[in-house]
């Protein structure tokens, strides 16, 4: 992976222009992804909420920095390939937010901080707590381990008061573990279009949360930290609501599944897309429409279509046309591209688009000024 993301770098160079890349390549727009990150620190800052922005958006260390230096205090990540890679490049404050279970990954993950990574875990089972007890004990190191929380999304977490209790208590009272607080993290609220239902939505899960909160802090496990929410509760839980710092991701991006919803009732999304897959006219034999080089491979498939932001072509319709063709329907009277013309698109969900590419191509206007690698996009290789 490395090789290939050197022969990315050689193929455009800083005083290259933006559209003499190889592709289809990921563009990163640089003014529009440093407003985002203005934007989201200030926001947090006047609710009096901490960020620690999530890693698996990007999966880039430099990103992660730019992070760090806008004022986030950590960084998540949702794997441990993921944290082991952001702890190498000297990041901080590192929560992984997914539980750590099998034996190999435990070992891993102790060794971790053994190492001297300032990493958090989150757990939402007994069995899971002692076997991180005891190989942080094995590797004499403390530990630190948040409960993690279902809020209705049905993936990980304790579902009830008296299970997040329960656990908080086995963390505290283990001989290798630091409690620290809870996780409460709704994936399923971050993408419903309608603000006032997303509202309510969240508001409730705000309710279960501070009814978690009160039970611990009246059994002496006050949580140190309260961790959750995303880009598209970021305002409603940075208003109100028990959570002390906030989780979101995509806003440094944005993408086409976000534009799909509103931000707040009559408010438009106070950040921009910053993040597009360029790709290359190779065919336009056909009456209104022609082939590029960017199919499925090229754009995650979970999200809605890719919205094309070329002037001229804005109206026109992108389809998927094989694994690595792409074809733009074209409306009457539009000028058809020409063969190696290139074509922009807003990427249709942030996170697993990023993940299909070596490097982000960053731009300001029509410039390349920087290559920056996606180096947490793999998994570690073990032997058998």
């Amino acid at each position: 992976m490395i090789a290939h993301s050197a022969a990315i770098d050689s193929g455009s160079s800083k005083s290259g222009t933006r559209y003499k890349l190889n592709t289809p390549a990921l563009v990163l727009d640089l003014d529009a992804f440093e407003r985002n990150l203005a934007s989201m620190a200030a926001a947090m800052r006047g609710f009096g909420r901490n960020l620690r922005p999530h890693a698996k958006s990007h999966k880039c260390t430099r990103i992660a920095q730019a992070q760090a230096d806008a004022g986030a205090v950590g960084l998540c990540c949702a794997t441990l390939d993921e944290a082991e890679i952001m702890a190498a490049a000297g990041i901080r404050g590192i929560l992984i937010t997914s539980p750590v279970t099998t034996e190999i990954k435990i070992l891993r993950l102790v060794d971790l901080v053994r190492r001297g990574a300032d990493v958090m875990i989150v757990a939402d089972h007994a069995s899971n707590v002692s076997a991180l007890d005891h190989a942080a004990q094995a590797a004499g190191i403390r530990l630190p381990v948040l409960v993690d929380v279902e809020l209705g999304f049905g993936r990980t977490g304790v579902l009830t008061v008296d299970a997040a209790e329960t656990l908080a208590h086995q963390i505290k009272t283990s001989a290798a573990l630091t409690y620290k607080g809870l996780q409460a993290y709704g994936g399923h609220l971050q993408h419903i279009a309608d603000y006032a239902r997303r509202r309510a939505l969240t508001e409730q899960a705000h309710r279960f949360v501070a009814t978690i909160v009160d039970r611990l802090v009246a059994s002496g496990l006050r949580p140190q930290l309260i961790s959750g929410g995303g880009t598209g509760t970021s305002m409603i839980d940075g208003r109100t609501g028990p959570l002390s710092e906030i989780q979101a991701g995509s806003y440094i991006f944005m993408d086409a599944e976000y534009e799909a919803i509103s931000y707040g009732e009559g408010q438009v999304w106070p950040y921009e897309c910053a993040l597009f897959v360029q790709t290359a006219v190779i065919s336009a034999n056909q009456a209104g429409a022609v082939t590029t080089d960017a199919g499925t491979k090229a754009f995650a498939l979970n999200g809605p279509i890719p919205r094309i932001v070329t002037p001229g072509l804005e109206n026109a319709a992108y389809e998927y046309a094989g694994d690595e063709h792409g074809r733009v329907r074209l409306e009457p009277g539009m000028p058809t591209p020409k063969l190696g013309d290139r074509i922009e698109c807003v990427v249709p969900h942030c996170d697993p688009t990023v993940v299909l590419y070596d490097a982000f191509h960053c731009v300001r206007g029509d410039s390349i000024v920087d290559v920056w690698p996606i180096g947490a996009r793999g998994r570690l290789v073990l032997a058998p």
